[in-house]
């Protein structure tokens, strides 16, 4: 079934739903009605406001794998003034980059000096496979929360102020596959595209977490070839 955001925002104010747009953002499989996800199904975004319901559940969603002890780092900083003023995935990208553990984690080597790109949101063409299920998305519009550029390697970030379990795989895997075909059709020699996810926590006690995972797509055509690199957990603390 093929539906678009019209049906949505129709049913959204039958039901009372807030933000229609909200109901197609599905970012981890939690998120999912009982009903879908005992058939095998999810939803994927085809492009021009349009969804479609497709049976590729398995390989839509990725698991974070879990953070082993010799993955645990403490990491001694000095708070800055607005370091927890906000809560948005802006306000956790900043933290990792201006504590250096991006740095760390990504180039192992805290003082690389990675070129920096906030680009927000665009819009291109997709064609991929997820399973045995082919997609092709005209117009997707894209978001990135953050994409850095160091030694012809870029990575593309995305983040979350809360720990999850899973993640919808194509938050990573279209920016990535944006960024691969460009180069393809500029002729631009990246030498290798990744992509990482940040999560942050806070506890009552005012300890701050940071799960960082590092992945890669081993075929640019297929959103299930997602492979992970390194994980590790970042421990804040308090000079």
């Amino acid at each position: 079934m093929t539906f678009n955001n019209t049906l949505v925002k129709q049913i959204a104010s039958k039901v009372g739903f807030g933000n229609p747009y909200d109901a197609t953002k599905i970012d981890t499989r939690e998120m999912l009605p009982p009903s879908i996800t005992g058939a095998g199904y999810c939803v994927a975004h085809i492009g021009k406001g349009e969804h479609r319901f497709i049976p590729e559940l398995k390989h839509w969603f990725h698991d974070f794998e879990p953070i082993q002890d010799d993955e645990q780092v403490e990491w001694r900083y000095r708070k800055s003034l607005l370091n927890d003023l906000d809560r948005g995935e802006a306000s956790v990208l900043s933290l990792a980059l201006n504590q250096h553990v991006l740095h760390d984690f990504i180039y192992e080597d805290v003082v690389a000096s990675p070129r920096i790109y906030i680009p927000g949101r665009t819009r291109t063409n997709l064609s991929y496979w997820v399973g045995s299920t082919h997609l092709s998305a005209q117009d997707q519009q894209l978001e990135m929360d953050l994409v850095l550029e160091y030694q012809g390697t870029v990575t593309v970030l995305e983040a979350k102020s809360r720990f999850v379990s899973n993640f919808a795989i194509y938050q990573i895997f279209h920016p990535f596959k944006y960024y691969y075909e460009k180069a393809q059709a500029k002729n631009i020699n990246i030498e290798h595209i990744n992509a990482c996810y940040v999560l942050k926590q806070t506890s009552r006690k005012s300890v701050t977490r940071i799960r960082l995972y590092l992945y890669e797509f081993t075929d640019p055509d297929r959103l299930d070839s997602i492979r992970l690199v390194r994980k590790a957990e970042y421990t804040l603390r308090r000079r």
